[in-house]
This record gives C-alpha cells, sequence and structure tokens, in this order.
C-alpha cells in the first residue's frame, strides 16, 4: 500500500502522477478462508480491520453484493454522537465517537472527521426534562455532554429561529465534540487497510446460501462459487433478515426506507449540527456548502432506496419553523437508504442459533456514526466469543425482556 502524505503528494506531482497504485486489490475468491465477513459497507470492513488489527487474523474476506460502501454507508447524513440514555448504548457510540477523532492516522485516510458540536433541541418541557436526565446519565457514564440556554444556542447558531410561536427553543443537550465525517472516506480507508492485510474483497458477489453441517457453519455458496470458512459474520443491515433465513433462524427486526436530501450549495451558515426531535428534522453544512437535511423513516416496511414524498415535505416543512432562511432554498438531490430496526431500537451484536455464525445488524438510523466502535466489538466477539461491547446486545434479551429501549430514552431514534 502506498502510505499518503503530503512527501508523497510532492512525488508524485513530480512525476505526473504516474506512482499511485491501486487504493485495493481486486482478487479472485479464494476457497477457503478462516472469516468471512459477509457486507462491505462501513460496518462490515470495519470488523475485518480489527479482526486484523487487534487479532491478528487476516485470512480474511469480505464480501459485498454490490460496490464497497453502496448501501447505507453512502447514503447517511454523517452524523457522529455518543450521547445516549442507556449504558450499553453510550458505551459503544462513545468507544465509536472516540476512535473517530484519530481514525484518520490509523487508517491513513483522511475521513474527514469534523469536532463541530451537536445540540438536540428541547422544544417542550418534556424534552427539557427528558434531556436534563440525559446529561446526568452522561456524567456517569463519562460522555461529555452539558444542557445549553437559549442564548448559547442562538450565538452557536445565529440562523436559528428561538422563539418560534408553535416550538420555542427552551434549551438543547450539547456535545462539544460530536460532529461529522465523510462516509465514502470512511468505508474506503478501512477497505484500503483490510486490503493492505492481505484480507480479499470481493465485490460484486451475492451471497445465495449459507452452507452448515451439524448444526455449525461450513461456509458461504456465491454467484463466484463456493466459499469455506470457520467462522461467518453477516453484516447487511435492511437484508439482515434474508440472510438469517438463509441460515435457518429469523431475526426481530424490520426493515423500512430512511430519506434525506441536500439543498443547493450556499456560503457558509451553519458550523454545528441541529438535532430537532419535536418537528423530527435534523441539519448541518457540507464543505460544499449544501445544507444536509434528515428526518424519520417512512411508516411502513418496505426495501425501497427512494423514499416517499410525504416524508421529505414533512421533514422540511417542519425544519423552516425553525431555520426560515431555508425556506428560499432549492433540493438539489434525495436519496434513501435501507434501515433495519429492532422493538427496541437497539442494534444487535451477537452469536446465533447456527454456532460459528454471528449477526451485526438493527443499527436502525443510527449505523454510520458506530461503525468503529461496532466493529472493534464485533471483531472481538467473533474472534474470543465475547466482548463488553457486544454483551448487552445478544438476542437471547428480546427472549428474556431485556430490553435496550432507545427509542423512548432518546426520545428519535437517531
Amino acid at each position: 500500500m502506498t502510505r499518503y502524505s503530503a512527501f508523497a503528494i510532492a512525488r508524485e506531482a513530480a512525476r505526473y502522477h504516474s506512482g499511485w497504485t491501486r487504493a485495493w486489490r481486486k482478487p479472485e475468491p479464494k476457497p477457503r478462508y478462516d472469516v468471512v465477513i459477509v457486507g462491505g459497507g462501513g460496518h462490515g470492513l470495519a470488523t475485518a480491520y480489527y479482526l486484523g488489527k487487534n487479532f491478528g487474523i487476516t485470512n480474511v474476506a469480505i464480501v459485498e453484493k454490490g460496490w464497497l460502501g453502496g448501501g447505507n454507508t453512502g447514503r447517511n447524513t454523517t452524523i457522529i454522537r455518543s450521547n445516549y440514555l442507556q449504558d450499553p448504548s453510550a458505551a459503544i457510540y462513545e468507544k465509536a465517537r472516540s476512535l473517530y477523532e484519530t481514525l484518520s492516522q490509523d487508517l491513513n485516510y483522511n475521513v474527514m472527521f469534523s469536532p463541530r458540536g451537536l445540540m438536540m433541541l428541547a422544544q417542550t418541557e418534556h424534552e427539557l426534562r427528558g434531556y436534563q436526565r440525559t446529561v446526568h446519565a452522561n456524567r456517569l457514564q463519562g460522555v461529555e455532554t452539558e444542557m445549553i440556554g437559549p442564548r448559547e444556542i442562538k450565538r452557536l447558531c445565529p440562523i436559528m429561529n428561538v422563539d418560534g410561536p408553535r416550538y420555542p427553543v427552551l434549551g438543547a443537550l450539547w456535545q462539544a465534540r460530536g460532529g461529522t465525517a465523510r462516509h465514502d472516506a470512511v468505508a474506503w480507508g478501512y477497505a484500503r487497510a483490510c486490503s493492505d492485510m492481505g484480507m480479499d474483497i470481493l465485490q460484486n458477489t451475492e451471497v445465495t446460501a449459507i452452507r452448515s453441517e451439524g448444526g455449525r457453519v461450513r461456509g458461504i455458496a456465491t454467484t463466484r462459487g463456493e466459499i469455506g470458512c470457520d467462522r461467518l459474520g453477516v453484516v447487511v443491515a435492511g437484508h439482515s433478515g434474508v440472510l438469517a433465513e438463509m441460515a435457518g433462524f429469523r431475526l426481530p427486526i424490520e426493515s423500512v426506507a430512511l430519506q434525506a436530501l441536500v439543498s443547493e450549495p450556499i456560503k457558509p451558515c451553519m458550523d454545528v449540527v441541529v438535532m430537532a426531535n419535536t418537528v423530527h428534522g435534523y441539519m448541518s453544512q457540507s464543505d460544499k456548502g449544501e445544507m444536509v437535511i434528515g428526518g424519520g423513516t417512512d411508516g411502513f416496511v418496505n426495501y425501497t432506496q427512494r423514499g416517499s414524498f410525504h416524508h421529505i415535505e414533512e421533514t422540511v416543512r417542519a425544519l423552516i419553523e425553525t431555520f426560515p432562511m431555508i425556506s428560499r432554498l432549492k433540493m438539489l438531490r434525495q436519496w434513501g437508504g435501507i434501515v433495519d430496526v429492532t422493538g427496541d431500537r437497539s442494534p444487535i451484536l451477537s452469536k446465533t442459533p447456527l454456532e460459528g455464525c454471528f449477526f451485526n445488524c438493527g443499527w436502525g438510523t443510527g449505523g454510520f456514526k458506530a461503525i468503529p466502535g461496532s466493529g472493534w466489538g464485533f471483531a472481538e466477539l467473533m474472534a474470543k466469543g465475547a466482548s463488553p461491547l457486544c454483551a448487552e446486545f445478544g438476542l437471547d434479551r428480546f427472549r428474556e425482556g431485556r430490553f435496550i429501549d432507545e427509542s423512548v430514552a432518546a426520545g428519535v431514534a437517531h
């Protein structure tokens, strides 16, 4: 792997950029690997990376149906935060946030992490009390957050109308080290590092069956042939139920569309991330000047990557009340992703009834921010059979009633 640096750029400029190598290899599948990861998005690639980095397991294949990072990793709004109420959630998201801080250096690839600060607006008395509770919980968890008032909110985000007639801003839960990162760069950086370790990234390779014998996984069948393995990790977001059926069991999840949009680019006017859960919308400004806008999931189960018009209209209408200036902007583009949601809106990182088969799914709308922490914990679970980060997120919690209810605790699942 060519190491990227200012000196490398200068060297290649002198020789007309003729010496750059491919970011990652495009190998043919081998008959067998120690570990196969199904899903070439951020979570799958991070799992493979930490298997190699932390446990020395490098005979690994990452199998992706389409192109690398073409699923939810490339279809999100790039928000990173860890201010969750429940202890297990805060632990894994804070691990992810802390890993994002040095991820560019670790991967030798600029993921454009921007700790610009994130505020979650309290626009009702109920929300205000809820966020005050979260601040106390975060202090016990070691997560740095604080409550700020309308005057400080207006200073941090001058374009906001804090005195709205229907939804005045009463306060906000502020996480100064929250922010954004470049979604594509996260996938590319992990892929480059995995390939450098000798792992095989198999794009355009669809899994058609999961092979087992005696209650233990033996490999997978793909459109490019059979691949044997001792351990199988499935990290396919909205298609988790399909792969679980291949493995012979069912998951307590549903797949729904989540959509977002960006406006035409404008001059810099907003250097923080704002989430307004009462009206269910969130917004930040990209490096190109676009206003990145997202809302809630569609209200019906589906597998579309398109989304529905009424949700876009609902989200934009709600945000205009808090940010009147965006009423004059035009939509530049819109997209959707397929997210998998559990009943308690918390993920599944777990062993399964099929021995040697592990599932990482159920992240719903909070997947991107968790990528490094998810990969770290899931790699440990696959390598050692247990992980402190994953302990509370097992499938058995649904049978035992140990729910991690972030849908109620956070007020919103993002």
